[in-house]
């Protein structure tokens, strides 16, 4: 009886395995709940991925930056663009929500900022499009500009629009040494309606001048463009301007100051203009000699000595003179060609008595047009040449000012990057 039961038990235990075993199969397979398998839901994934997809929008927005892009330029560095449709809307705004003014094309195929970037910046950008049949695309970005310490810009003169004597220079000054001279000048241009040759010259690290081999041509219009931007000036340091500038020169005005005959003959277009009576460097301070450019005009102007060392044994200057009329600078180190209301009618003409500067008869106040010195600011604009000659001083350096014209054409070529 024991033994009977015993395998009763067993029985009824390998039973409910071999059930349980058949339920749990069951289980796993998903036959008994009535839900869909593994299989069958995967596929009815991709069939609603497939649907979406193909029910989506066909345009394809571009935006450049690239996400997340650091040492991002200024200037033409960020853009919209977009294919298969037209942008209906762009938004450009700092971190701290400020929004940033733009346009989209008129063929709605692009869009760019109305303005530079600011530096050290950053930025979200997100635009929308829509296809032909009016579907809706959506693309985001952000980036970063470039910060101060890794970019470089270059101050210019002439100025846009400005009228200039036909011995100005393009003269770029850059605010970082530039390492790089040669890939800064391929991306700087220099051109004339005249058709003149025009080279640049490397004046130390951070300054680049142009001229052609003689002076402009009278009436011509010339054009610099910078495409510096993301132009590696050194290692690290990038450019961060596009700009185009275009001013004109005006008629040809030369000077000639004969520092012995203590005259000098104004020439204009060839012909001579007027000879006024000068009175240049005394002996012991003596006028430099050469070409230099008007690069400054001052109705009125303080000049005192101590700034380009003429003091006195008490370290003050030996001269200050608080309103000097009609005054022009010919000279970084304070070579000016100015009115001379302190000093008698006769010594112009007769004796040099200036501490370097050429002097002309004038008016203290600088109302009296009928004055020397009026009459030659007046007829005088930036860019003009005045040549000094027969003074017992050296020749003015070709850095000094606006100068370059001192030196030879093959010097000039010489001293250019590419």
């Amino acid at each position: 009886m024991r033994t009977d039961s015993k395998r009763r038990k067993r029985s009824l235990v390998a039973v409910s395995a071999v059930l349980g075993g058949v339920l749990m199969l069951a289980a796993c397979g998903g036959e008994d709940d009535g839900k869909p398998g593994a299989a069958e839901t995967s596929k009815s994934q991709a069939e609603v991925d497939a649907a979406a997809a193909k029910d989506a929008s066909k345009a394809r927005i571009t935006i450049t930056p690239k996400d997340g892009a650091t040492n991002v330029g200024l200037n033409d560095a960020t853009n919209v663009a977009v294919s298969d449709g037209t942008l209906t809307s762009v938004e450009l705004k700092t971190s701290e929500g400020t929004a940033v003014a733009g346009k989209i094309a008129a063929d709605g195929k692009s869009w760019k900022p109305d303005a530079a970037l600011k530096r050290s910046t950053k930025y979200a950008l997100s635009a929308t499009a829509k296809d032909a049949g009016g579907r809706e695309a959506h693309e985001n970005a952000s980036f970063t500009t470039v910060s101060p310490e890794n970019s470089f810009v270059g101050s210019f003169i002439p100025d846009e629009g400005q009228t200039v004597g036909v011995g100005m220079p393009v003269s770029i000054t850059f605010n970082k040494p530039i390492k790089d001279q040669k890939a800064v000048q391929a991306a700087i241009s220099v051109t004339s309606s005249s058709g003149q040759e025009i080279v640049g010259h490397w004046f130390g690290s951070q300054r680049l001048d142009f001229r052609p081999e003689q002076y402009w041509q009278a009436n011509s219009t010339v054009t610099l463009k910078l495409a510096l931007e993301g132009v590696q000036g050194a290692p690290g340091v990038q450019g961060v301007q596009n700009k185009t500038v275009t001013f004109k020169i005006g008629r040809s005005q030369v000077s000639t100051v004969d520092a012995k005959s203590k005259k000098m003959t104004v020439t204009r277009d060839g012909a001579v203009l007027k000879t006024i009576p000068i009175s240049a460097g005394s002996p012991e301070n003596p006028t430099y000699n050469g070409q230099m450019v008007i690069s400054e005009k001052f109705k009125e102007t303080r000049m005192d000595g101590s700034t380009v060392g003429f003091k006195n044994e008490e370290g003050k200057g030996e001269y200050d003179i608080k309103d000097v009329p009609h005054a022009m600078r010919l000279s970084t180190s304070g070579t000016f060609i100015h009115g001379n209301y302190w000093g008698s009618d006769s010594i112009f003409g007769s004796v040099n008595t200036s501490h370097g500067c050429v002097g002309l008869n004038d008016a203290k106040g600088a109302n009296d047009p009928n004055q020397p010195a009026a009459w030659f600011y007046d007829n005088s604009l930036i860019g003009d040449v005045v040549t000094v000659v027969n003074s017992p001083d050296k020749t003015v350096k070709p850095d000094n000012g606006l100068n370059g014209w001192n030196m030879s054409w093959a010097e000039w070529k010489a001293g250019a990057a590419v």
